[in-house]
């Protein structure tokens, strides 16, 4: 471990001496055999890896493969200038170039070759890479948002959870880091290649200066030695630098496409029996007018390409259909499957053809992107979690009509025009406007169907204007807030308690198991969510379960607990301002509730009887209609004891009903009573 430590630093430092200490001809053979192999092992590395990620530390390998081989040409040059000779491997490789450096005209051709391998390393891989690697950084930050964005609406959907959503975002963040590098790394590969040219020139020129002046050398020797010693330097330097000019494009040039590139190229290449059936027929057609037998050997094994990749796909075929007939077949002998007919969605938005439009992005549709904004706009509002909800087109329904289920169950639902726009009048327009009349399916209010061309008119009269994709969201909304209390169920509390007990652990051990069950808790949120209290603020409402549970276990009770430490929250939300009229119940009326309840194992009800549920309930209609007719909307207050129970009274005659206790107030409130129900 404290070697591994050590060894990046102890070799970048002994690179860097490199610069500066003479090194003998036969350790700098080892070093660039060193250096070839090491430039080799990156390049096989990038042709095998299936993503660029696998080879995340690409870009420091790349500063560090450059310095190295900068070291050995300045290793090599100090040689060369100093000594007339630079090692055996060097000189190798010159002579081999230049024909043995025996006759001047291989000399020429050698060095001619040398220049055409700088200029193709230099002017095509080397520039390619550099340009390559600068816009595919630039489009992968560009894309970053996107991408955020496309994991935040997965993980609203419940397509995704947490944690693979972070797993992803990291993987972004890596993508954008690693080219972000490479852009500049590859300016390194880029200079290499003209420190290269550089050092080439140096080399020849101070050999012959030094040759024919220092050592008293003829013209033809110098030029003969320092040449020959010149190349082989540079090819020493410019082939590792090709490799690593070849490797940096294939990384930067490489999709993750989840396979290495040579089965890519296997499978996307030669692949397709029509192309290599054309491209034999073509072949054949060109020996006509060229060299006859290459033309016919290329066609011949092109010919015999397509027929194998013929025959291979008619046996899949063949394979196919055996495997279908087989499935099919076993299918009828087993007994059938209905496990998975018994899942039932908790929401689904079902619609008809015309509607079809709307949900399709393809054709500009942004109700799946209405859809994920809901989810988002009830956590924030209720603090609930809603379920995933589905989207289906059903050609039972009219080509404009649309239906929500609850867990399979219709529990609403319209008909829309998609062409058209909803005009509803708030109360304050003075000239109405033609179109076609109907009913806002959400809240049942009257409104009006214009075209497109009267919208601008309509706004101007002063009237409210929606689309389609609105009123069905919205309508959808409504629907969900209103049985907010059967979609949270104990999987949807779990996940709550669980998100909590990240930052809150010492309430949520407390509390759970010990105290409550996760079924009493959710009975409790249920209770608040079907009187549309939020539930956000689940520290404030577990620390009031904790407090109260040891007392007593009716959820009943410690619902109204609960309320009691949301007052603020809940005062907030049902008056918009510290003035507020409201009907209050005569003590009495109390009492009388009070003496009629009843007392179970399984919680207190209320037994009235008849005759004076009636003339309770036909007081409080009075009472409720009195505000109404005053725009103001009727709130109840009663006694902490009485609330739930008057509630329930209520809710068959008056469903949306608000009841309060005197103890949810907040106390800066002024509350005016303007009404007493009496029995």
């Amino acid at each position: 471990m404290k070697f591994g430590s050590l060894a990046v630093p102890l070799t970048l430092v002994a690179v860097i001496l490199m610069l500066i200490v003479p090194i003998p001809g036969s350790i700098l053979d080892v070093l660039i055999v060193i250096n070839v192999a090491l430039t080799l092992i990156l390049l096989l590395n990038t042709v095998y890896m299936k993503s660029a990620l696998e080879m995340s530390t690409f870009p420091s390998l790349l500063v560090f493969t450059t310095l190295y081989r900068l070291s050995l040409n300045v290793a090599a040059a100090k040689l060369i200038l100093g000594e007339g000779e630079a090692g055996k491997i060097i000189y190798g490789f010159g002579t081999f170039v230049t024909g043995g450096g025996d006759d001047s005209s291989s000399v020429v051709v050698g060095f001619i070759t040398f220049i055409i391998i700088m200029i193709v390393n230099f002017m095509v891989i080397t520039k390619g890479a550099e340009r390559v690697a600068e816009v595919t950084a630039r489009f992968t930050l560009d894309a970053m948002p996107g991408k955020q964005m496309a994991i935040d609406a997965d993980l609203n959907t419940g397509l995704i959870n947490e944690a693979e959503a972070k797993e992803r975002r990291k993987e972004i963040q890596k993508e954008a880091d690693f080219y972000g590098a490479m852009d500049g790394a590859s300016k390194f590969v880029k200079n290499d290649a003209i420190s290269g040219i550089l050092i080439t020139v140096v080399n020849i020129v101070g050999g012959l200066v030094l040759g024919m002046v220092m050592r008293g050398e003829d013209l033809t020797y110098a030029l003969n030695t320092y040449i020959i010693l010149a190349i082989g330097n540079g090819l020493v330097g410019q082939i590792p630098a090709v490799m690593i000019s070849t490797a940096t494009s294939m990384i930067v040039t490489r999709s993750g496409s989840g396979t290495d590139i040579s089965q890519d190229l296997t499978k996307q290449l030669f692949n397709n029996q029509k192309v290599m059936f054309i491209a034999s027929a073509v072949c054949v057609v060109l020996s006509f007018f060229l060299p006859t037998l290459p033309f016919l050997l290329i066609a011949s094994i092109l010919a015999y390409a397509g027929y194998r990749l013929k025959k291979g796909q008619e046996d899949v075929h063949k394979q196919e259909e055996i495997q279908v007939t087989e499935t099919e077949v076993e299918n009828i002998r087993k007994p059938e499957n209905v496990v998975s007919l018994l899942q039932v969605d908790p929401i689904e938005l079902e619609f008809g053809y015309s509607i079809i439009p709307l949900a399709d992005v393809n054709q500009g549709g942004d109700l799946l992107d209405r859809v994920v904004m809901i989810r988002r706009q009830l956590a924030l509002e209720l603090g609930m979690i809603v379920p995933v909800i589905r989207l289906r087109d059903n050609i039972q329904l009219n080509p404009n009509q649309y239906i929500i289920k609850i867990k399979g169950v219709e529990v609403a639902g319209g008909e829309v025009m998609s062409d058209h726009f909803m005009a509803m009048n708030p109360g304050t327009v003075e000239e109405e406007i033609n179109g076609i009349k109907t009913t806002e399916p959400a809240f049942g209010l009257p409104a009006i169907w214009i075209t497109e061309s009267q919208r601008d008119k309509a706004e101007m009269y002063g009237y409210t204007v929606v689309d389609t994709p609105s009123i069905i969201a919205t309508h959808l909304t409504e629907v969900i807030k209103k049985y907010a209390h059967e979609l949270t169920g104990r999987q949807e509390v779990q996940k709550i308690i669980d998100a909590v007990k990240e930052n809150y652990p010492a309430i949520v051990e407390e509390l759970v198991p010990k105290i409550m069950t996760i079924g009493e808790i959710q009975k409790v949120l249920a209770n608040l969510l079907k009187e549309g209290v939020s539930i956000r603020d689940m520290v404030t409402i577990l620390e009031t379960l904790a407090d109260y549970a040891p007392v007593t276990h009716d959820t009943d009770m410690l619902t109204e607990y609960v309320r009691q430490a949301l007052g603020r929250a809940i005062s907030k939300k049902f008056f918009s301002d510290n003035n507020a009229n409201v009907i209050t119940l005569d003590p009495n009326l109390e009492q009388v509730i009070m003496d009629s309840l009843q007392r179970t194992d399984h919680g207190n009800y209320l037994a009235l009887d008849p005759s004076v549920s009636n003339k309770i309930l036909s007081n409080l209609s009075k009472q409720v209609e009195k505000l109404v007719r005053l725009g103001q909307q009727p709130i109840i207050l009663a006694s902490p004891v009485v609330r739930l129970y008057f509630k329930r009274l209520t809710e068959q005659v008056l469903p949306g009903l608000i009841v309060l206790s005197y103890n949810e107030l907040d106390p800066g409130l002024e509350i005016q009573a303007v009404g007493t129900v009496s029995v």
